[in-house]
């Protein structure tokens, strides 16, 4: 019995953190037009639609790929590089959908699949399912400190 309480304590207290940073990710990048959206506001860095391509394409390929078996095929240069990249909403909905996808990864986890083992490209440290589960989180919060600023930058500079 212990083991299925954990099981439904760490599913609950993942997914939660997960929708939590969509959450915030949405509080700072909805306001922004999709100008600001593409624009980065230093010579440097990535633009805020770059970043969420980013984490969309992170989490698509570690949790998606890699855990749901989801056939993505991730092509992580394009994330920070596209040319022609998708409109904000379709960005964001993409973000949205991968994020969906992520908390039904979680909630479909059994007891024994959180130790099993983990291996992905350039992810030399997660050795198992909790483990990546837990690093792309702080991942994605991690980007989402720098939308944040970025945003905050945006508002501040809308002209320039």
């Amino acid at each position: 019995m212990f083991m299925a309480e954990l099981k439904e304590t760490v599913a609950a207290g993942l997914a939660a953190y997960y929708e939590y940073v969509a959450a915030d990710l949405h509080k700072w990048v909805d306001p922004l037009s999709s100008e600001q959206f593409w624009r980065n506001p230093y010579p440097y860095g990535n633009c805020v639609g770059h970043l969420v391509l980013h984490l969309t394409g992170n989490l698509n390929y570690y949790i998606g790929a890699r855990i749901a078996e989801t056939g993505y095929v991730r092509d992580r240069d394009r994330e920070f590089t596209d040319k022609q990249p998708p409109p904000k909403q379709e960005a964001l909905r993409l973000f949205d959908r991968t994020i969906a996808m992520v908390v039904a990864a979680i909630r479909n986890q059994k007891a024994e699949d959180w130790g099993k083992a983990y291996t992905a490209e350039r992810e030399p440290e997660a050795t198992d399912r909790f483990h990546i589960f837990v690093r792309c989180a702080g991942h994605a919060y991690h980007h989402v400190g720098q939308i944040v600023y970025l945003s905050r930058e945006l508002a501040r500079a809308p002209g320039q």
